[in-house]
């Protein structure tokens, strides 16, 4: 594989990662969307009337690569929840073995399924004879050591068809510095296509990632906050090309298209609240960012959000 042609994945982060994000990054180049997570055990409980308007299971007809992502340790709602969502139009069916947050790993699921690797491989073994669609798994490096080569191996003798690796332990959660000979260790554990994700924030540090641990594809997620043009920059540096990041202007015009988007899906109220840390993530670093957020956090209405927007680009 060309390093021009590696997968770049915009990574699931609960909140952040809706339909709107996603648009916004497949417009600049990422290969794939993942939902935000799904509890199995949730979507499944909720009355069968109900079920078709849970919002993480909304897609655009646009987003023909679109992972649905759930979580969850019991295999047998794993099975079901995997089997009824189908035939909803997602291209694969994506588990979530690494989230850290406490009330999700203080139930056993996320992360805490790296403690009990012969559950992990039961849950994954579930959801791939239950689905005609390709099951992936995101895993950590491990709990609080690393131990992703073995469960690797064990997801791969589940038949999943391919593993992204957060090179953190959950203790880490998203501090300190990434250890990439994590991705590179369950690489040449396994024979299926590994992620890499991971302290990926630019161009450089990709093709880092990829010369360093021999990873198959790349995902972002917290850089890609406010920052689609980070699929874009990756795709110019793999291919030797230049780039110009967004000038002010752009940004501020992406936020307003942002906005727009989410008001469709969500209504304007729910949006405007929506939308406060998506725009903070968009002019983070430029001039007088921080008199901004605070106004845009006090404004109710949608169009006081954009006339804000747009007296700000042309202050700045």
């Amino acid at each position: 594989m060309r390093r021009d042609d590696v997968p770049v994945i915009l990574g699931p982060m609960a909140g952040v990662t809706d339909m709107p994000a996603r648009l916004l990054a497949l417009e600049q180049g990422a290969s794939f969307c993942v939902t935000e997570m799904l509890s199995a055990k949730g979507y499944l409980y909720a009355p069968r009337d109900a079920r078709a308007t849970v919002s993480l299971t909304r897609r655009d007809p646009r987003e023909t690569r679109l992972g649905l992502q759930l979580f969850g340790r019991e295999p047998d709602l794993i099975a079901r929840a995997a089997a009824e969502l189908s035939d909803k139009g997602f291209a694969f069916i994506d588990l979530n073995m690494g989230c850290p947050a406490p009330k999700i790993t203080g139930n056993g699921e996320g992360s805490a399924l790296m403690r009990e690797p012969e559950l992990a491989q039961a849950v994954a073994a579930a959801a791939v004879r239950a689905t005609h669609l390709p099951v992936t798994v995101k895993i950590r490096a491990g709990w609080d050591s690393v131990t992703a080569p073995e469960l690797a191996r064990r997801l791969q003798d589940a038949g999943v068809r391919a593993i992204a690796v957060h090179a953190r332990t959950r203790m880490q959660f998203y501090s300190g510095k990434a250890d990439w000979s994590v991705i590179q260790a369950v690489k040449r554990a396994v024979s299926l296509p590994v992620i890499g994700n991971g302290d990926i924030v630019d161009g450089e540090s990709a093709a880092r990632m990829l010369e360093e641990t021999g990873c198959d594809g790349l995902m972002v997620a917290r850089a890609a906050q406010g920052n689609p043009w980070i699929f874009a920059q990756i795709r110019a540096h793999l291919r030797g090309e230049p780039w110009n990041a967004p000038s002010v202007e752009e940004r501020v015009r992406t936020a307003l298209r942002h906005l727009d988007m989410q008001i469709a899906l969500d209504g304007e109220e729910h949006a405007v609240r929506e939308m406060r840390k998506h725009i903070a993530w968009y002019v983070s670093g430029l001039r007088g960012s921080a008199r901004l957020r605070e106004k845009i956090n006090a404004l109710p209405r949608a169009q006081q959000v954009r006339d804000c927007l747009l007296e700000y680009a042309a202050q700045i």
